[in-house]
């Protein structure tokens, strides 16, 4: 019987593949990193080919483990990165490196819809123009890269590339499509409005679907690529914030989710729309309900770029004894007391969204003295994503959305470590999901677009399971209490330099 589910998650760091049977237990997986590009200050770009040529490799080691046959994959399903647009010609061949949603070349552009469009942009997309967004993106390309704006002829986001590489079909979902800021959100439909300020025909835009439609199937030349087997059916499947609130089992109001992955994200599902100008929205995999995202660009690659800059002697280390060299930074973290000894991290590497909108922020290690070592700044790291977090909550807070428990997933919550400190400076028990990521949550997708189950709760009733639930620890809750307002004035005091260098670099002269 085919009774296996497969979920892709093309990420904003690398590719992570889920195989689970019908009951959510999980089969195998593989995860595969690719290059992001930054050529410039603020930038952040990708080649969508990489993100085929990883999950096609990915998928072909799967298989020949042999935990499973090709032949038992019932139907599979994919996620991605929101917000990341591929320009491509007639032959859906790109025609230029993928802006990537953490990417702030487009702040000016940004701060010129707002102010020439910003209430109509926000009365129609429920988003507020910021870096972020496809919308300002293709301003910025249409002025400083025209000529394959011009030449293209159809835009494809980042799963929907990877789908159409499997299936040579072309469609986006309505999640994805929300994610654009070329989407009306209340007709459920592309907008003619804002594509006219992005300077593209809406006919260039994919046709729209649910994420569980089933949209096509494995084309021979694709199973000759990844292994898999000719007419294996392909779900449509939607962005990963939303598939990834899914998999964690929030799936009512009032749940909270806390993501520590390449970026973080503060989420509140709510029964209705709440549109802010601080917030992003967006309708959840489960009709009818919804969800306002508060998020930070840097979480866990803060992590990453400090291990390639800062630890290869760690990483090699690491490798020699077969363990994970964040497992050996976390343990040596876990000797030094909460608050590191008085140093903090900002976690401005590529700017900031919430709350601040501010792409001229910059990373900070702020307090060091002769006493801190690299334990201790791999503390002040962990501590200060969990502060940024906290910062994206406030903003939840000032709107009175009800939150009744919080969940914590993304690669960041395998760690005790930092999972304790997210509970100790929320001040919350964590509820840590099983088999949570958001290609668990694409295999679930693919298992309802078959049938295997009745809809998307039943799949969520059927498979989703929690881990462990974490306690706050009261000494830390109080001391993080006391240095969490020290952090917000460490943010006001730098922000205006921050503003001033940004115009420095861009007029050296």
């Amino acid at each position: 019987m085919n009774e296996l589910l497969l979920g892709i998650d093309i990420g904003t760091s690398g590719c992570k593949i889920t195989l689970i049977d019908c009951r959510g237990n999980i089969v195998d997986t593989a995860f595969g990193e690719y290059c992001n590009l930054h050529p410039h200050p603020g930038w952040s770009q990708q080649d969508p080919d990489d993100w085929y040529r990883v999950a096609s490799a990915l998928l072909r080691a799967m298989l020949a483990r042999g935990k499973c046959r090709p032949e038992q994959i019932a139907a599979l399903s994919l996620d991605g990165s929101a917000h990341n647009a591929v320009l491509a010609d007639g032959d859906f061949r790109p025609l230029r490196p993928t802006i990537m949603w953490t990417d702030q070349r487009s702040a000016a552009q940004a701060a010129r819809l707002e102010a020439e469009a910003g209430a109509e942009i926000f009365r129609i997309g429920y988003q507020k123009p910021t870096p972020t967004w496809t919308l300002p993106q293709l301003v910025w390309i249409g002025e400083h890269d025209p000529e394959p704006l011009q030449r293209t002829e159809r835009v494809l986001f980042t799963k929907d590339y990877v789908r159409y590489r499997l299936t040579g079909t072309w469609e986006t979902d309505h999640i994805e499509a929300q994610g654009s800021l070329l989407y009306d959100m209340a007709g459920r439909r592309w907008s003619e409005e804002l594509c006219r300020l992005a300077g593209i025909p809406v006919n260039i835009l994919p046709p729209l679907v649910e994420p569980t439609e089933v949209v096509g199937a494995v084309t021979a030349a694709a199973a000759a690529e990844t292994g898999l087997i000719r007419g294996t059916p392909v779900i449509a499947g939607c962005t990963d914030s939303a598939v990834e609130d899914y998999a964690a089992g929030a799936i009512r109001p009032g749940q909270m989710v806390i993501k520590l992955a390449t970026a973080g994200n503060v989420n509140v599902m709510t029964a209705e729309a709440h549109p802010h100008p601080r917030t992003l929205t967006y309708s959840h995999v489960i009709p009818g309900l919804w969800y306002t995202v508060s998020a930070t660009n840097t979480a866990a690659s803060a992590e990453r770029w400090f291990r390639d800059v800062f630890c290869l002697h760690e990483v090699e280390q690491a490798a020699a004894a077969g363990r994970s060299v964040y497992d050996q930074l976390h343990e040596a973290a876990r000797q030094v007391p909460p608050g590191a000894e008085g140093l903090f991290f900002h976690p401005y590497l590529l700017g900031e969204r919430s709350p601040y909108w501010d792409a001229n922020l910059r990373g900070s290690f702020v307090g060091a003295t002769m006493r801190h070592g690299k334990p201790h700044f791999v503390r002040a790291l962990l501590e200060g994503v969990a502060y940024s977090l906290r910062d994206c909550y406030r903003t939840i807070a000032e709107m009175q959305l009800p939150v009744d428990e919080i969940r914590l997933i993304g690669g960041g919550a395998k760690s005790d470590l930092w999972t304790q400190i997210i509970s100790d400076v929320f001040d919350r028990p964590i509820v840590r999901p099983a088999g949570c990521d958001a290609s668990f949550g694409a295999a679930l997708l693919a298992g309802v677009g078959v049938g295997l189950f009745a809809d998307t709760v039943d799949a969520a009733r059927q498979c989703i399971r929690v881990r462990d639930t974490v306690q706050p620890q009261p000494d830390a809750v109080r001391l993080y209490a006391r240095l969490f307002p020290l952090y917000c004035r460490i943010h006001d005091g730098l922000a205006g330099t921050y503003a001033e260098l940004a115009g420095l670099l861009a007029k050296p002269d």
